[in-house]
């Protein structure tokens, strides 16, 4: 892999806490500053499409992101999203052919000092160098297909839809 386009969109991933308002708020994309400073030995495009949380995403949203990963000439495409619209966005880039789609995010802000945010970024940045074309899902040390996967939200966690 010579290039990585990675579109971020906001979630919990890129959330930080401000003391004066006591609560969250979707903060600068931490991936790009993330990945340089762990050396990648290839050229990565940061680019930040929007800062939502995925609870109040709509289809308009999900269609710049569509359209954004569509008019992209990237084949490597990463995507930070927040996990409970995940796997919706994801339908929307199933049409999307000859182009490897990994979807990421965490359940806890990379600001945090024990988080999950490296982790899936470290396991989507891996795996996306791997896979076949398609949409795929990278959460919980896991790689899932965008159409075989749930937010399972009782457990806090991703897994295979049951057969």
């Amino acid at each position: 892999m010579k290039q990585l386009v990675i579109f971020t969109t906001g979630g919990t991933i890129d959330k930080v806490y401000f003391d004066a308002a006591s609560e969250f708020q979707v903060g600068h994309p931490v991936i790009g500053d993330l990945l340089k400073r762990m050396n990648v030995e290839f050229e990565v495009f940061v680019h930040q499409l929007m800062r939502v949380d995925s609870l109040d995403m709509t289809d308009v949203d999900r269609k710049a992101i569509q359209e954004a990963v569509e008019n992209s000439d990237a084949e490597h495409i990463l995507i930070t999203h927040g996990t409970d619209g995940m796997v919706e966005t994801a339908t929307w880039l199933e049409d999307i052919r000859d182009k490897k789609i990994i979807l990421t995010g965490a359940l806890q802000p990379a600001a945090f000092a024990e988080n999950d945010a490296v982790f899936n970024i470290g396991c989507a940045v891996g795996a996306i160098q791997a896979i076949s074309a398609g949409v795929y899902i990278a959460m919980n040390g896991q790689i899932f297909r965008a159409d075989e996967v749930v937010k399972n939200r009782v457990e806090n966690k991703f897994e295979s839809i049951p057969l």
